[in-house]
């Protein structure tokens, strides 16, 4: 079912994506060495110019008990084409697979700087701004009879004070702040 799994969810991307042919990057199972690897999907320049995205296969392998109702993939899209976004979130969803629900407001140190183009060491998670709603909300990626659930959710880089800001005070008052959601160079907004 893993290959049939896998081959719905690219099938769905390569028709998010006006089928690009992705940068394909590995995240090897050490965390978790009973799973398969997690796959990286990056696209650049997707979904303009200057900006890239990203989309992990592999952490909705797992389990999670917070998980009702379908288990998750992760997004990143940002201002950059440093292939070390893209593996550092293959990184994460290798790690923190099972252990981490990746649910809005959820928030997660990465413990160094995100890439060599960012003072950024952590991020929350949310709704994607580039997957609409739809297409990223319960995606069926089973096989036919086998419902096989999984939402799409978009991990946004931030400054270490600003996920301690999230943590105190929620992602709402963040969220709606003044701050570009796709600038790795940006300054702290709190």
């Amino acid at each position: 079912m893993a290959a049939g799994r896998a081959h719905n969810y690219s099938a769905h991307l390569d028709r998010l994506t006006g089928d690009e042919k992705p940068v394909v990057f590995t995240a090897e199972s050490a965390a978790r060495p009973d799973l398969p690897p997690v796959t990286v999907l990056w696209y650049p320049d997707l979904p303009e110019d200057g900006l890239a995205t990203a989309f992990t296969y592999g952490v909705s392998l797992a389990e999670h008990p917070e998980w009702v109702g379908g288990s998750a993939e992760l997004s990143l899209c940002v201002r950059s084409l440093d292939t070390a976004w893209p593996r550092a979130l293959g990184m994460l969803g290798e790690q923190l697979r099972g252990v981490c629900p990746f649910g809005y407001g959820n928030t997660i140190d990465f413990g160094e700087r995100i890439a060599p183009d960012t003072e950024m060491t952590a991020f929350f998670v949310f709704a994607s701004t580039v997957v609409e709603r739809d297409d990223a909300v319960g995606v069926d990626i089973g096989e036919p009879g086998r419902e096989d659930l999984v939402t799409i959710q978009a991990l946004y880089p931030v400054h270490d004070i600003e996920r301690r800001f999230i943590d105190e005070r929620g992602l709402d008052p963040f969220w709606h702040g003044e701050w570009d959601t796709y600038d790795v160079s940006r300054p702290p907004a709190v």
